[in-house]
């Protein structure tokens, strides 16, 4: 298992959001799926409204 550093924003009411997460993944997409999943179900978001924008090993 790696590292990845994961960054990006999600809509809210206000507008957007930005956040930046740390997770234990087997490569680069699977590292994405869990961030979608999680913030997703953590705020309410569809995956539609989660922009990724950068997913970087540590």
């Amino acid at each position: 298992m790696s590292e990845f550093n994961v960054s990006g924003r999600f809509k809210n009411r206000d507008g957007y959001a930005s956040f930046e997460t740390t997770i234990d993944a087997e490569n680069e997409n699977v590292a994405r799926e869990h961030v979608l999943s999680q913030i997703g179900s953590r705020h309410g978001v569809k995956r539609t409204g989660i922009e990724l924008e950068e997913v970087s090993q540590r």
